[in-house]
């Protein structure tokens, strides 16, 4: 399983949408001439989230994730400072869809100071 994009959550992560590199597109479905792509994500529980990235129709792309975004930080209870993490499965035999996981993990603090994240299931 490959990590295709991580991120320190900021404020517009938290309240908006989530704003992915670039460089996470060549892993989702293709756009196919569109500026929006559906897929899904599989949290540690198994639950299955259904995720758009949507990019600008003209100019630097942005991608950002939207629909389905604020109802995964609201069930994970995420705070600016927690961190996400987007895997890309590899392909079974016979499968038709490329597989993504997604990770939450919160920010350890211990009298102000960040020690480390710990996972979110």
């Amino acid at each position: 399983m490959a990590q295709r994009s991580s991120k320190v959550l900021r404020v517009t992560d938290i309240k908006k949408r989530y704003s992915v590199p670039t460089g996470f597109l060549s892993s989702l479905p293709p756009f196919n001439g569109g500026h929006a792509v559906d897929f899904q994500a599989a949290d540690g529980s198994g639950r299955v989230w259904p995720f758009t990235c949507s990019v600008r129709k003209k100019g630097h792309p942005k991608p950002v994730i939207s629909k389905g975004w604020r109802a995964f930080v609201g069930s994970k209870g995420l705070k600016v400072g927690d961190k996400v993490r987007f895997y890309k499965k590899k392909n079974e035999a016979g499968a038709k869809k490329n597989g993504y996981e997604i990770r939450a993990e919160k920010e350890i603090k211990i009298f102000g100071a960040v020690f480390g994240y710990a996972p979110i299931i």
